[in-house]
């Protein structure tokens, strides 16, 4: 655990857990890189982590050497996705940039950036494995596309460098007791509705997910550094993943959620990157880099939602 982390966007959910599960595990000095320095520098010393990282502004990036750079700009809420619309392409070309190029000046540098299961656009009717392909409506691209094109755009690059050490992991779906409720996804709403004791009105539609716990992603992001250096993509996965039925009634005997099904016709959910059905990977590649998850997808849900909800 020599090395010395870079990591862009760290004002991010997922970056903020990984820098906790990381300070925990006793890394020190992470050289962080974000917007607002002030904020993340006064959020490090409330979970008391001042020791553990620096604080600059991205502007500063690659002025002090690192042995690898994990790049986490991007969003992770439907909405804000939305809202930034075509700006998408240019937030994630112009950081992607920033570490390619300083793998142009350091060759044995490691990168690693957070993609996203949305790569595989709309094929997932069913879930995706090791063979499958992207599935996108290259006639007909709008507005809930531009989110998976800005990352398979970046995948792209990645690949037109085989001799680079970058792995894109594809995370499909991420929680822990950090989420922002404010945000619109399942479980938020869930969360929402048992706190307020409010009965949630929900969407009948099939959907299995696959919720990946931050100490997995954690796992998954030191087994890739302290691996040989690579050039790929790895899909995130849990031990299982879990459907909406079994999802709802654990909330419901767990935490007394109330619900409802709201018909067919109403939409009651934020769309941003498409519909998913089957938002989940059988490709277990990451096994070849010593990644083993501990967590199914409903204990580690209900596990984070425990502490939120208390």
């Amino acid at each position: 655990m020599t090395q010395t982390l870079a990591i862009l966007g760290a004002n991010s959910q997922i970056a903020r857990d990984l820098i906790r599960s990381m300070a925990e595990a006793g890394r020190r000095g992470l050289l962080l890189y974000v917007r607002d320095v002030q904020a993340t520098c006064g959020w490090l010393s409330s979970q008391g982590l001042a020791h553990a990282a620096s604080v600059f502004h991205h502007d500063a990036y690659d002025e002090l050497p690192h042995d690898a750079v994990l790049n986490f700009v991007g969003v992770g809420d439907p909405r804000r996705a939305a809202a930034m619309g075509t700006s998408i392409f240019e937030v994630t070309q112009r950081f992607d940039d920033m570490a390619l190029a300083g793998l142009v000046r350091n060759p044995g540098r490691r990168y690693v950036f957070l993609s996203s299961g949305a790569v595989y656009g709309n094929a997932f009717d069913d879930p995706v494995a090791e063979d499958s392909n992207a599935r996108l409506p290259i006639n007909a691209i709008g507005p809930q596309d531009w989110y998976a094109m800005a990352k398979l755009h970046a995948e792209i690059r990645h690949r037109a460098r085989p001799d680079a050490g970058i792995i894109d992991l594809r995370v499909f779906n991420y929680f822990s007791r950090t989420q922002d409720l404010a945000a619109r996804f399942l479980v938020t709403d869930l969360i929402r509705a048992i706190r307020e004791g409010a009965v949630l009105r929900v969407s009948a539609d099939r959907i299995v997910r696959d919720f990946l716990h931050p100490e997995d992603f954690h796992q998954l992001v030191e087994r890739v550094l302290t691996a040989a250096s690579a050039n790929t993509a790895l899909d995130c996965y849990s031990v299982a993943p879990v459907d909406k039925p079994t999802l709802l009634q654990a909330m419901v005997e767990r935490f007394g959620l109330r619900y409802e099904l709201a018909p067919a016709s109403e939409s009651v959910t934020v769309n941003a990157t498409g519909a998913k059905p089957c938002y989940f990977s059988l490709d277990r590649r990451a096994q070849a880099f010593g990644y083993v998850p501990a967590y199914s997808s409903l204990d580690g849900v209900l596990a984070e939602a425990s502490a939120l909800i208390s």
